[in-house]
């Protein structure tokens, strides 16, 4: 069985944050405001594979109004994702996620993104891409307001 899902996550920028995107710290003057560490991307995967399971969303199981989450690191959310999808009997088949950012330059930090990713998913580090664009000034993201992620997630059975 293949199931298909899709994550979309948002966070406004501001200062005496660290900028934390796929589980990477990346220098930055400006970190994302959550209440947990923020991490777009890694929200949009967790919420893409929460989709594709029929489980709701990230706020669902992870909500922002319980202290257990407050400046959780979101690589450990996405590895009680994965073993919520195991307990399910699914499996990462890929997952394609986009960040969108004005500012900083992703290029140097995918690689480890992917990786990050990838491990807490139990997945060889080929299933996951990670792709990031700017929005050539436009929008929020453009004017350097916030960050953004979308993610399709492919999860297959046992």
């Amino acid at each position: 069985m293949f199931k298909i899902g899709y994550g979309y996550d948002a966070h406004r920028l501001t200062e005496q944050r660290k900028l934390i995107i796929g589980g990477v710290d990346i220098p930055y003057e400006k970190g994302l405001l959550g209440h947990s560490d923020a991490d777009v991307l890694t929200h949009a995967v967790i919420d893409a594979l929460i989709g594709a399971l029929g489980a709701g969303d990230i706020g669902k199981h992870f909500p922002d109004s319980d202290m257990a989450y407050k400046d959780a690191d979101s690589i450990v959310l996405l590895s009680r994702t994965y073993e919520m999808m195991k307990e399910q009997g699914f499996k990462v088949g890929n997952i394609d996620a986009t960040v969108v950012a004005q500012k900083p330059r992703m290029a140097s930090y995918i690689d480890a993104m992917r990786k990050n990713l990838a491990q807490a998913l139990k997945c060889p580090t080929e299933a996951v891409n990670v792709k990031a664009k700017t929005t050539e000034g436009m929008a929020f993201e453009g004017r350097g307001e916030g960050i953004s992620a979308h993610a399709v997630a492919l999860i297959t059975s046992d």
